[in-house]
């Protein structure tokens, strides 16, 4: 090695702080017209901290940042009726056992 110790750069410091308001604020929590406001807030408050950052970098931690935030399952279908397999009592309804699943 040559001796320099690793500094991370400006858009790393911005990610990084990113996700730690992500974390203290409770954006996870909040709904998507809520959650929009706060990331433009945000990300105005990043370009104002870190002025070296361009356009496409604040662009980039916004998508990471709502990447972040966005579920990976989805829970429950869009439209709020019950899922399929669901019967009247909301309890699910047990498949017939395939040849391959009885012991």
């Amino acid at each position: 090695m040559n001796g320099q110790r690793y500094s991370p750069g400006d858009m790393d410091r911005a990610r990084d702080e990113l996700f730690s308001h992500i974390q203290r604020c409770g954006v996870l929590e909040a709904d998507v017209d809520q959650r929009g406001e706060w990331f433009d807030d945000t990300i105005e408050y990043l370009a104002e901290r870190y002025p070296e950052l361009a356009a496409a970098d604040l662009a980039s931690l916004r998508a990471m940042g709502e990447r972040y935030c966005a579920p990976a399952i989805s829970h429950g279908a869009p439209d709020g009726r019950e899922e399929d397999g669901d019967n009247e009592s909301g309890e699910v309804d047990d498949p017939e056992p395939s040849e391959a699943s009885v012991v």
